[in-house]
């Protein structure tokens, strides 16, 4: 059966804590042990792998720890620059970066040399496919490279369960199975569909079951029909 991304409204904030690690508990632990000037590290795995919830989960560590950071994708705007208490430095969607994107890229990369700061970067591709300048795919080789792998069903259905548990939300096992075999079972997703049926739940003060999956998935379709028609 073909799985459904669930395209509703974003899930909790990201952090170390509500990261599904599964097999990549040696991602992890470089990304913990991140220290100024430290030896860059790339991430690379298929889209919800968690690439940009380590990133985001990391910058969060950072200003706990009062270090500044600054956080780049395809989406921010030209210039891309750092100030001199910068200590951290994240590049996400390298893959997606123009020309004159993998420029700014390189620069940070000079930069951060410069600042004694470190640099994590994410992609869909390992370093030696990126289509990027060919001095920017050698900064993003150099250091520790990680292949994100994406969650394995026992681990998907362990993870969904336990942030269920945290969110005090009951699921049983047919609404388990039924989640998984419907929706894609990136991490991203399943926060994204629990945050979506634990507001549809309160709203009709009913407990999460089956049925009322399905109701939630019938009106999101004809609030998505109206909305094409109107």
């Amino acid at each position: 059966m073909k799985q459904l991304p669930l395209g509703l409204r974003p899930g909790p904030q990201q952090s170390f804590g509500n990261f599904a690690v599964g097999a990549n508990d040696a991602a992890l632990g470089a990304l913990r042990g991140t220290t100024a000037g430290a030896a860059p590290i790339y991430l690379w795995g298929s889209a919800g792998a968690g690439k940009t919830h380590l990133l985001r989960a990391l910058a969060r560590e950072a200003a706990a720890q009062g270090r500044s950071a600054g956080a780049f994708d395809q989406s921010t705007p030209l210039p891309w620059v750092c100030d001199e208490d910068t200590r951290l430095i994240l590049l996400d969607d390298c893959e997606a970066f123009d020309a004159a994107q993998q420029h700014a890229a390189f620069a940070l990369f000079v930069e951060a040399q410069a600042l004694g700061a470190s640099v994590v970067a994410a992609g869909r591709l390992p370093p030696v496919d990126l289509p990027v300048r060919e001095d920017l795919r050698t900064r993003l080789g150099w250091g520790l490279v990680f292949h994100l792998q994406p969650l394995d069903e026992t681990r998907a259905r362990d993870a969904l369960k336990r942030e269920a548990g945290r969110r005090g939300i009951v699921l049983t096992e047919e609404v388990v199975a039924y989640l998984l075999t419907r929706f894609a079972r990136d991490l991203g997703s399943l926060m994204r569909l629990l945050d979506a049926l634990d507001e549809f739940a309160l709203v009709h003060q009913r407990a999460v079951t089956v049925p009322l999956v399905r109701q939630m998935l019938a009106e999101r379709d004809e609030q998505q029909r109206q909305g094409a028609n109107a």
